[in-house]
């Protein structure tokens, strides 16, 4: 992206994946054709159509909902917890033996660089796996009883495709649940490779059916009367909707939706720090994250020399080919994506605010945005208010600390928050004063399956992670 560094490109091998033609639904330990249309997944990067996918309809969720409940009355919730977790131990084994292939067709899928997927997202899809198993055998020692719940109905978004299957998966399991669980439309073949592994590990057939569809397949899921616990991460316009639709149900729901965060900067903060972890915390994943830092609230007296080092640190991002191992930052996930974050990008323009953006070239095929701040935004724009979902930062600025809590917490939203200060007292005082569900002290987006994870208001209830992720598959010490 910029010309300070010359690198030769780096490319992971696509020879290490193998993409089939066309995709059926893993129903009952096999894949099977659907009753609905397919649709076509692309590589967000080229544009090029990577394969055709089976769209499930009503009569579809409903056999992988009857399979899941054959094999949890049948066998699941039957077998003992130390041999669940064997199954969750195999699993999370073989993740990491396929952890290559599994990255590389994350990146080819999602757009995402393959650093990313490789450094980050693999390693702590096979965490999960392997700290829930360690719990499948310790559910009495976990405060919210052992007996699961039943069929878990699962719709995940299109961010971190892997990570957030496993997120939902390895405590279900864990649990005694089976599940059925929808990838996003746009992401669906890291999950569809997950349903290989599941038969590499002989897991029991119908304990996860994954059924690949848009939006009507999600509510097919959520709306079934046999799914006892729905789970969904997403938008928070689609959460409200399930809230809704789940309403007068038996149903035990997690939502976990949009955040708008706020990442503190005071003026005692150790600056180089402070920067490497603004641009993470909007520019990881092309800032494709519900926990992203999207709005920067720094200290009047230090706020030109913190975005004088932004900006330089900024222009030293590399955007291209996901696959490359030198690219920091990637391709949109998909042009509906693009255009959302285009529309509110200009909207910051008319309403005023000063845009800046990195000098560089932009791929001529393909969905790319590229690193954007802008500058001279108050609480009332859009562009403060609002998810952008992308590689777009606000930048406010504040005197005291009362007045960073007071915007920070100024949002809908209350998903994470970033504090960076050499005070471990202002540290305390901020987290405790913060509504958000997590807060950083002088890091963003770290993530750990031992940590819980979950927002206030429109970001969504529940936790997922940690012992506390046990409790929405739980029915609890009095049922």
């Amino acid at each position: 992206m910029s010309n300070i560094f010359e690198y030769a490109p780096a490319p992971e091998s696509r020879a290490v994946v193998d993409i089939k033609p066309s995709y059926g639904l893993f129903i009952n330990g096999e894949f099977v054709d659907g009753h609905g249309k397919a649709f076509k997944t692309v590589n967000p990067a080229t544009e090029e159509v990577l394969a055709e996918v089976a769209e499930a309809d009503d009569a579809d969720v409903d056999e992988a909902v009857k399979a899941a409940r054959r094999a949890y009355t049948r066998v699941w919730s039957r077998m003992s917890g130390a041999e669940r977790a064997k199954y969750l131990y195999r699993i999370a084994r073989i993740i990491q033996e396929r952890g290559r292939e599994l990255a590389v067709l994350e990146s080819i899928d999602n757009g995402k660089p393959i650093k990313e997927s490789r450094d980050v997202d693999i390693p702590v899809v096979a965490a999960h796996f392997f700290y829930y198993a360690g719990w499948a055998d310790k559910l009495e020692h976990s405060g919210y009883g052992s007996t699961p719940l039943g069929v878990a109905g699962q719709v995940i978004p299109w961010n971190f495709p892997l990570l957030m299957l496993a997120w939902k998966i390895a405590p279900a399991l864990a649990c005694g649940n089976t599940v059925v669980l929808k990838p996003a439309e746009t992401t669906p073949l890291t999950a569809l490779l997950f349903a290989e592994i599941c038969q590499q590990a002989d897991l029991p057939p119908g304990v996860v059916n994954i059924v690949t569809g848009a939006g009507d397949t999600g509510r097919a899921i959520v709306s079934h009367p046999d799914v006892d616990k729905v789970a969904f991460t997403g938008s928070t316009e689609v959460g409200k909707a399930i809230a809704r639709a789940v309403a007068g149900t038996d149903k035990k729901v997690t939502l976990e939706l949009g955040g708008k965060a706020a990442n503190i900067v005071f003026d005692d903060a150790p600056l180089d720090q402070a920067i490497e972890g603004i641009v993470n915390g909007i520019f990881f994943n092309q800032g494709h994250v519900c926990c992203a830092g999207s709005r920067l609230l720094v200290q009047e007296s230090v706020a030109d020399e913190v975005l004088e080092r932004l900006k330089r640190r900024m222009s030293t991002l590399r955007m291209g080919d996901p696959l490359d191992k030198n690219t920091d930052v990637g391709a949109i996930n998909s042009g509906e994506q693009l255009k959302r974050i285009r529309e509110l990008s200009e909207v910051g323009d008319a309403e005023g605010a000063e845009r800046w953006e990195v000098a560089c070239d932009l791929p001529t095929k393909g969905f790319w945005f590229p690193p954007t701040l802008f500058t001279g935004v108050s609480q009332a724009h859009r562009i403060a208010r609002e998810e952008i979902f992308g590689p777009v930062l606000s930048v406010l600025t504040f005197r005291t600390p009362s007045e960073a809590i007071e915007k920070a917490n100024n949002t809908p939203f209350g998903l994470s928050a970033g504090v960076w200060t050499d005070k471990g007292s202002r540290i305390l005082s901020m987290a405790n004063r913060l509504r958000a569900g997590v807060v950083w002290a002088n890091t963003f987006n770290k993530f750990d399956p031992t940590s819980p994870f979950g927002g206030y208001k429109e970001s969504g209830y529940g936790r997922e992670g940690g012992r506390h992720g046990l409790e929405a598959y739980l029915k609890g010490e009095d049922s």
